[in-house]
């Protein structure tokens, strides 16, 4: 690490300017938050394997910035050249730039690895003490990074109308609507998983995000995919083009968001295919007159192709695909249903070998029963570990019709390591189970027609009386949130508190959101809403037909981790009033695996709670049945008996 640091520092005084710091950020061209094993420079220099967080180099310093999901690991990763900065505690990295660096200091960024949001917030605070934010023309980390992975050359696939529900002509169509009503005449597009989601097109790119890594441009007259050729096959190449979407290598799209910023583009490529509605009357010239904006998302895209654009038209706000594709339509909401209940019954054919597992090698109690583990002697051939119990997990999910691998690393974690939040075991280092520790386990897969997360927390001996509470007041705040009524208009800000007030009156807490959208065979975490304490929850309404997760937690460090979660739809409420005419919303559960009754003290549940709680499980019932075993169908009732306070 501190050769790395080293040839930074040399790179940053010989720069020109000299550069006073380098910030290198976690995210990749795309601002991606899981990014290729090629784009993974934060963890290069740091040593700080979390998917969120950003490293500043100065001359003589190394700190690092990450949330309150990571501080335990980032503390566990970081050597002693680095400082950890706590998000939300510590000041942010613009704050402590300003203070702390000299008046004029050069601040270097690869304009491609950071959004116009964040690159404009740090000037204006850089600009208190004439600090300058310095764009450099290549990513010094890269010219430090000598066996730098290749870039990935994957082939594209075709994502089928069977599983997207919409064709590409539908979505350009809405599209360019959109352009019409807001006066514009393109937009770039630079999230991966927009780009997929608008040309129903899919990829491996970024490991568990079945993405491509590509830009796209659509204007009124024309829509351009840009993107390394050799990824696409002769016979997907026709399929995009059918659409009217010309390919052009991923390079191109620098020059040519230039020839779009002075109205070039249509003109160089002599395209006029896909034509919008709005210019079939015979109003087309006039239209375009009067179209003279270029849409840009600052969240997503970069400052490199920003700062190719004229600043007075530019129409600056989030892209109107991530709304779009956050509303799922009928045919990818039964997808989804129907992923989730082939992942459910793997989960549950998990927790049956897991039981069995945890008995005979161990001589725990088990699942059902409470009892401290016998302390069975086994041999080193016959032990369970963090990642051998995930490799199962994952094993029974490949099993599934449709299934493409997982949505995200698993979090399998054991006793102290389930107190970190995203726990990622490695099998070098991973714990052994343990029948007198809890067990909490974060998983989900990709399957064709639906994207999966889910988390269960077991215990397969005595737990004890503190570690029940605070299970039940997870599972407290769980129910209420799932069964929240809501006008429409309310964000997931306004929500967020329902799963966190049984917690709060023991004093307790969780340092992450409570909820995130989920992707049509996409990204496991997708926006634009998000139920969380965080403002930026506060952007966007809660509406019908969004995804989103339930998923509160709490962590006692050093000892252990609780986390349930489901992925819930939300939904039209039939409520008895409808005040104001707004018209309720309220939440169905898609998720189906049992919560450990064991672990629940019911004398703390509510009657309308334990109500629910037999509903569920008794849908579970009704739900996985069909797709278990006689011994995994005995296990999967007896899991979901009915229970009384």
């Amino acid at each position: 690490m501190a050769e790395i640091l080293s040839a930074l520092r040399s790179l940053m005084a010989s720069h020109s300017p000299p550069l006073h710091a380098l910030i290198v950020p976690s995210e990749d061209y795309h601002q991606s938050e899981y990014v290729s094993d090629r784009d993974k420079r934060r963890e290069f220099v740091s040593g700080f394997t979390g998917s969120a967080g950003l490293a500043l180099i100065t001359k003589d310093e190394a700190r690092l910035w990450t949330d309150g999901r990571y501080f335990l690991q980032a503390m566990q990763q970081l050597s002693d050249q680095w400082q950890l900065m706590r998000i939300g505690e510590d000041p942010s990295v613009d704050s402590w730039i300003s203070d702390n660096l000299p008046r004029e200091a050069a601040i270097g960024v690869d304009p491609w690895c950071v959004s116009v949001d964040t690159a404009q917030r740090w000037e204006r605070a850089f600009a208190k003490n004439q600090q300058k934010l310095i764009q450099t023309s290549s990513n010094l980390v890269d010219e430090v990074w000598k066996n730098q992975p290749p870039a990935e050359t994957n082939p594209v696939i075709v994502h089928p109308l069977e599983f997207a529900g919409r064709s590409v002509a539908e979505k350009l169509k809405d599209l360019r609507e959109k352009l019409a009503i807001e006066r514009a005449r393109g937009i770039i597009i630079t999230a991966l998983d927009e780009v997929a989601w608008l040309y129903n097109i899919r990829g491996s790119d970024v490991s568990y995000c079945p993405v491509v890594h590509a830009f796209a441009i659509v204007t009124l007259n024309s829509a351009f995919l840009y993107v390394d050729k050799r990824k696409v096959s002769s016979k997907v190449s026709s399929s995009i083009q059918e659409n009217g979407i010309e390919v052009r290598e991923y390079g191109a799209v620098s020059s040519d968001v230039a020839l779009l910023a002075s109205n070039q583009l249509d003109k160089d490529t002599g395209l006029s295919s896909g034509r919008n509605d709005v210019c079939e009357t015979g109003t087309c010239e006039a239209e375009e007159n009067n179209n003279d904006l270029i849409w840009v998302d600052p969240a997503s895209c970069c400052y490199a192709l920003f700062s190719k654009l004229h600043a007075k038209k530019m129409l600056l706000q989030q892209s109107p695909l991530a709304l779009a594709k956050a509303l799922k339509n009928p045919v990818e909401l039964d997808g989804l249903r129907n992923a989730h209940i082939r992942d459910g019954a793997a989960v549950v054919q998990y927790l049956v070998w897991l039981d069995k597992q945890m008995q005979e090698i161990y001589g725990a109690s088990g699942y059902f029963l409470e009892g401290k583990g016998a302390s069975k002697k086994r041999s080193e051939t016959m032990k369970l570990t963090e990642v051998t119990a995930s490799d199962k997990l994952e094993g029974f999910r490949a099993t599934k019709e449709h299934f493409r691998g997982l949505s995200f690393p698993t979090i399998s974690s054991v006793g102290p390591n389930a107190a970190v939040i995203h726990y990622s075991p490695q099998p070098e280092t991973c714990a052994e189970l343990d029948p007198d520790s809890i067990y909490l386990f974060d998983s989900g897969a990709q399957y064709l027609d639906g994207t999966t997360d889910i988390t269960r927390t077991v215990h397969f001996g005595k737990p004890s009386e503190h570690e029940k509470a605070c299970y039940t007041s997870v599972l407290k705040g769980h129910i209420a949130l799932g069964n929240a009524r809501f006008p429409n208009g309310t964000n997931g800000h306004a929500l967020d508190i329902l799963a966190r007030i049984p917690l709060w009156r023991y004093g307790l807490d969780y340092r992450h959101g409570t909820g995130h959208g989920i992707g049509s065979y996409l990204n496991v975490h997708e926006g634009p809403h998000l139920i969380s304490f965080r403002p930026q929850a506060r952007n966007v309404p809660l509406q019908a037909s969004m995804t989103v997760t339930d998923e509160p937690g709490y962590y006692a460090v050093g000892n252990f981790g609780i986390r349930l979660e489901n992925v819930l739809v939300i939904k039209e409420a039939d409520t008895e009033f409808n005040f104001g005419d707004k018209g309720y919303l309220s939440f169905e559960h898609i998720t189906w695996a049992p919560y450990q009754i064991k672990l629940i003290d019911l004398s703390l549940l509510t009657p309308e709670e334990i109500e629910w709680l037999n509903t569920y499980h008794s849908k579970c019932r009704e739900i996985l049945a069909p797709s278990m075993d006689k011994n995994e169908l005995d296990w999967l009732k007896k899991a979901t008996e009915p229970v009384s306070a």
